[in-house]
């Protein structure tokens, strides 16, 4: 069997009613719904989803077409960089499928989604066509706002060469398993978190297989330090907690919590325990896991 997770990011984290045809829409057999994680101040909806491709794509498909339907994006505010209602929908191999699978499976929803919703398409990380568009954040750059006025120059890998109206555009990938990794600073002060993301952050020569980003979360007056973990055996979560907590308290700060959006796998859970406890848990000393296979 041939088994894939796919995480949709959808540009809704405040309406109820909303969230709730998303997920009623990904209601597909064969389709499991493990998680939704919905955020207020990002205005922003994950899902995550597992399944065999064929099932999957048709209930990714089908949460597309509501958030086209639904979500309106003239009139959305949130403080996650966004161009689309369905902003990124990324495929993700697991167990022991192979990359190849993810990226068929994305090449084909992205075709049914140009064709049947006529929304521009961009395809990402493993699934790109372009060199350019591996990177999301190239893609996402400005927003949908920018989006709209730079496409001829940004153009889609499928679809109409202009945004829609209300939906913008969307991207579709495959993509490695990440960990989506947020820390609260006691602070209001972006600057402080600005600095922070571009010490953790790969790409500023921070540390591997990091991207992060600062942003001003207004319900909490804090900054919020957004991350994902692209590989959690390059760089684990509590070397990122803990760099983050030495920047912060090197600039009059500190790290009052953190969180994880989706779900994170089980071998950086144990990173976490046994730098803590100097340890050496293994999957194999896990008690419920033992259970569950019979060992």
């Amino acid at each position: 069997m041939s088994l894939l997770e796919a995480v949709p990011n959808f540009s809704e984290g405040r309406r109820s009613e909303v969230i709730g045809r998303l997920t009623a829409a990904a209601d597909v057999p064969g389709v499991r719904l493990l998680d939704v994680h919905s955020d207020p101040d990002h205005n922003r909806t994950v899902l995550t989803l597992a399944g065999e491709a064929e099932p999957l794509s048709d209930a990714l498909f089908h949460t597309i077409a509501v958030a086209v339907a639904e979500i309106d994006l003239r009139h959305h505010n949130g403080v996650h960089p966004r161009i689309g209602a369905a902003d990124v929908v990324p495929f993700v191999p697991v167990l022991d499928t192979p990359m190849g699978d993810a990226v068929a499976a994305a090449h084909a929803l992205a075709n049914r989604v140009a064709s049947e919703l006529r929304l521009p398409v961009y395809l990402y990380d493993a699934a790109a066509r372009r060199p350019e568009y591996i990177r999301l954040e190239n893609i996402r750059r400005g927003g949908f706002e920018t989006l709209r006025d730079a496409i001829a120059t940004r153009p889609p890998d499928l679809g109409p060469a202009q945004v829609h109206p209300s939906a913008g555009a969307v991207v579709i990938g495959a993509r490695q398993p990440l960990i989506a990794y947020n820390i609260y600073l006691d602070t209001d002060d972006l600057a402080v978190g600005r600095a922070i993301a571009r010490r953790v952050r790969a790409s500023s020569g921070g540390l591997p297989a990091v991207k992060a980003l600062a942003l001003l979360i207004p319900r909490r007056g804090q900054v919020q330090i957004s991350m994902n973990l692209t590989n959690f055996h390059e760089t684990s979560i509590p070397t990122v907690f803990e760099v983050v907590r030495e920047e912060a308290a090197a600039r009059g700060t500190r790290i009052v919590a953190s969180e994880f959006v989706g779900l994170v796998p089980l071998d950086a859970l144990l990173n976490v325990v046994n730098a803590a406890l100097a340890g050496d848990l293994t999957l194999q000393s896990v008690l419920d896991l033992r259970l569950l296979d019979g060992g």
